[in-house]
């Protein structure tokens, strides 16, 4: 019987903190860098050991990024609308 590759942990933690970080204001731009952390470091160990997961690595990577950018639009919103004066 052939031997399953299981999926890389890293590849699956970078998807639920990229997740993560698309929802939780503020702290999710921290989760976003933590999530491509945790999606290079899931390639990087995929290409030794040869485990599934490049997939949900990849689409960590994507969701972090999205993430970052979301969560600095966010801020960027919020410092604009507080610094206009309601004279």
């Amino acid at each position: 019987m052939p031997e399953k590759n299981q999926t890389n942990n890293h590849s699956i933690i970078s998807l639920t903190v990229g997740i993560l970080s698309l929802f939780i204001p503020f702290i999710g731009l921290i989760l976003g860098v933590i999530g491509i952390v945790f999606s290079r470091t899931a390639v990087k160990q995929m290409n030794k050991t040869n485990e599934n997961g490049r997939k949900l690595a990849t689409a960590g990577l994507i969701s972090s990024i999205v993430g970052i950018i979301l969560q600095l639009l966010m801020i960027i919103g919020y410092v604009a609308y507080s610094s206009v004066s309601v004279s």
